[in-house]
């Protein structure tokens, strides 16, 4: 049977495991109510080789001790191609059992506390957002149609992310840079850049939507603000990843106005170019990161925001494609 591809990040949703020694340090992923680990990490865990991993899978599968299809699943892990296959706890005790490891006596005891602890939470969580549609059902029902009311709820629910982002906005309270650099990244070059530039004045030219002068470029900014979003202090870049990469570009095309029109287009046009280029214009279950509206709504924002703004803007825009 085949097991089932989900396409997720994996440090998306994550515990840190610690052998009692403090020589095993495993990123265990979390999801269905259970933990999940690669081979490898099972290697890792019980002192033993991938290889010998594989073989005691496989005897869990064919003896019919577990359930392939529903204790295998697989991920991509950060942007990898490939996806890799996750075991879960099940998996991973009965695997134990077999090496003879005390090591699996630890993870299962620690790995149960994790979930424990994990439903607890959801289940607060649950009560406390049942409460508040309870609460908010009973208001809109004064004003409102039933029909209505729950319109009114699933709105609300489906933009929860964003009344967390305005809240943190107005406290200043939006996430900094992200928590993993990016390894390697693509860049975008001046010539790759014009081209583009060259190929959205053309487009919008032929609609009529844009001038000779739209891209016109004044001395050699694009190539000075390509250059700056790939600067480095100290041996290390300013930087680190693409998603801060791509928001500098964004922010400093739209405020430098490196050319004599189209500032705003052509920003967003090499933001939205360089996060495609790394493979990050869309998520790995293809949806956009950054829709049409909002991208508008963000090149607007950056041109109207005071400078000494700079650092909260570039926050926002990174919120926004996390």
């Amino acid at each position: 049977m085949n097991t089932k591809t989900v396409a997720v990040a994996v440090r998306e949703n994550t515990a840190i495991y610690m052998a009692p020694d403090g020589e095993v340090h495993l990123d265990v992923h979390l999801s269905e109510d259970t933990v999940w680990l690669t081979q490898a990490q099972m290697a890792k865990l019980f002192g033993s080789s991938q290889r010998m991993m594989s073989h005691h899978t496989s005897n869990v599968f064919s003896e019919r001790e577990l359930d392939r299809e529903s204790n295998i699943q697989k991920v991509y892990i950060d942007r990898s191609k490939k996806p890799v296959a996750l075991h879960s706890l099940d998996v991973i005790i009965s695997v134990g059992y077999r090496v003879k490891s005390a090591k699996g006596v630890h993870f299962r005891k620690w790995a149960t506390g994790v979930l424990r602890e994990r439903l607890i939470s959801a289940n607060r969580d649950r009560q406390i957002n049942r409460a508040r549609l309870d609460a908010l059902g009973a208001i809109a029902s004064h004003v409102m149609s039933d029909e209505e009311a729950r319109a009114l709820l699933r709105v609300i629910g489906r933009f929860s992310h964003s009344w967390q982002m305005l809240r943190q906005y107005d406290e200043n309270d939006l996430p900094g840079k992200p928590a993993h650099p990016t390894k390697r990244p693509k860049r975008l070059m001046p010539k790759q850049a014009h081209a583009a530039i060259q190929a959205l004045k053309a487009d919008l030219m032929q609609k009529g939507e844009a001038s000779e002068l739209f891209g016109i470029q004044r001395g050699d900014g694009v190539a000075s603000i390509l250059g700056n979003i790939e600067q480095t202090f100290g041996g290390q870049p300013l930087y680190p990843s693409v998603e801060e990469r791509a928001a500098a570009l964004l922010y400093f095309v739209i405020k430098n106005h490196p050319f004599t029109d189209g500032n705003k287009r052509i920003g967003s046009l090499l933001f939205l170019h360089f996060l495609d280029k790394n493979g990050l214009l869309a998520r790995p279950d293809g949806t956009q990161r950054f829709d049409k509206n909002a991208l508008v709504a963000t090149a607007l924002l950056v041109a109207a925001s005071d400078p000494k703004q700079k650092d909260m803007v570039m926050r926002l825009i990174l919120a926004m494609l996390s």
